[in-house]
């Protein structure tokens, strides 16, 4: 079994599930897709992209120019979508313990409850 993935991998591998995408449209739909819990910078986006592609869970899909700048754009890569596919998995049965954990919790200490002195 692999090591879960980081929040910005999972969102980054999140971003590239249904197509392929440059730099800044990763940043954007990393932070949409997490609601602002992850929001990377430039620099950490491209570090963590160059250690995915060196890792497999991802692939450059060309570059294009535009207004002057190069954009390189990247997939997911059979791995990458593996290893993402393991991870929801891994996230749903831990959601699912966790509500079954809470189905059959005590009741809370509230406003209508006095606590023992």
């Amino acid at each position: 079994m692999s090591a879960p993935l980081t929040p910005p991998v999972f969102w980054i591998l999140t971003s590239l599930a249904s197509q392929r995408r440059h730099g800044y449209d990763i940043l954007r739909a990393t932070e949409e897709a997490s609601g602002g819990d992850v929001s990377l910078r430039v620099t950490s986006l491209y570090a963590a992209l160059e250690r995915m592609e060196r890792e497999g869970l991802i692939v450059v899909d060309g570059e294009e120019v535009v207004n002057g700048r190069t954009r390189r754009y990247f997939r997911i890569s059979p791995t990458g979508s593996s290893r993402l596919d393991a991870e929801v998995t891994r996230m749903e049965s831990a959601a699912r313990a966790a509500r079954a954990s809470m189905a059959t919790r005590a009741p809370a200490w509230g406003a209508s409850m006095v606590m023992p002195t």
